[in-house]
């Protein structure tokens, strides 16, 4: 397997065509599941024009992902009900697979008034018929005595006596320019079942300096080596960082070294966010998006 921290664009997949109302716009934080062989099914979050979102996904071949096999003609997840945690959106963020079941952890949005929203972490489970349905109607991490603001975007690795999660923990609000602005950064939980979460406050990926405030997205991968995790983190604008630990737990900052930044021009020439990486066939390849936080759609990169 080549873990090197070179990585090769190979163009943007999709973008939506603003023709379905609930794939208005956006394709942000893509999945990537293998079906078979070489085709993927790639689960990202859209957007309707009341910008609520919506989890969907894009079929697609190794061979040629620029060429799309099929497209998902109903919602994956749509909001919630009502007053729920998920009532402006349910947004995709990882799929875990543990005993022949499929766990799709999701971002619940509500809409603030004090300040623009407040995530938490939902999970759905996939069904025979190859639908996925709630958990439950609540969230499964939320804010806490601990962390009273929001927690959001997650990945998680599940074990037979240990699941491991990482995941976005706003850390406060502050008023810049008369407009609330968050922080938040990558915290470390730990579970035996999934669904339910032991918080001991352990940050994984911390800011690197007072101006960056907003670090998301993890993607951690498991070596025989070490375990290696790619994200984004902001302070002007989104980029893509890269971070390297020996326990899953304690983790150092390797941004320099991540291989993979904005284009000159294009899709992706003034951000770059929100990876996935995935190994298929040998190779590591890498799923992101680019400019306005995946309005214009995800692409694709492989490690040479």
């Amino acid at each position: 397997m080549n873990t090197g921290n070179k990585w090769r664009k190979l163009g943007l997949v999709f973008c939506p065509s603003g023709h379905t109302p609930w794939m208005h716009s956006h394709a942000a934080v893509p999945i990537a599941e293998c079906i078979d062989g070489n085709v993927f099914k790639i689960y990202f979050s859209s957007r309707d024009r009341s910008n609520r979102s919506f989890t969907s996904f894009v079929i697609i071949n190794m061979d040629r992902p620029d060429k799309i096999l099929d497209i998902s003609t109903n919602p994956v997840l749509s909001p919630g009900e009502l007053g729920e945690f998920d009532d402006s959106g349910a947004m995709a963020t990882w799929l875990a697979f543990h005993q022949g079941k499929k766990l799709l952890y999701y971002i619940g949005w509500n809409l603030g008034v004090t300040i623009p929203f407040r995530n938490s972490i939902g999970l759905s489970i996939g069904t025979e018929e190859g639908d996925f349905e709630r958990y439950s109607n609540g969230p499964i991490v939320d804010r806490s005595m601990s962390e009273p603001h929001f927690c959001a975007s997650c990945c998680v690795l599940p074990g037979d006596d240990l699941w491991r999660m990482w995941y976005l923990s706003c850390t406060g609000w502050q008023m810049k320019q008369s407009k609330p602005e968050h922080r938040y950064h990558i915290k470390y939980a730990e579970s035996s079942d999934g669904v339910h979460w032991r918080r001991d406050g352990l940050v994984a990926i911390d800011f690197a300096n007072d101006q960056e405030y907003a670090i998301s997205r993890p993607s951690v991968i498991r070596d025989s080596d070490r375990w290696r995790m790619w994200y984004s983190f902001r302070g002007l604008s989104y980029r893509i960082g890269y971070a390297e630990s020996y326990d899953g737990i304690h983790w150092k900052r390797l941004d320099g070294k991540v291989g993979i930044d904005i284009s000159k021009s294009g899709w992706d020439s003034e951000m770059i966010e929100y990876p996935f990486v995935f190994d298929h066939n040998g190779q590591r390849y890498m799923l992101y998006n680019g400019n306005n936080y995946g309005k214009s759609g995800f692409g694709l990169a492989v490690s040479d």
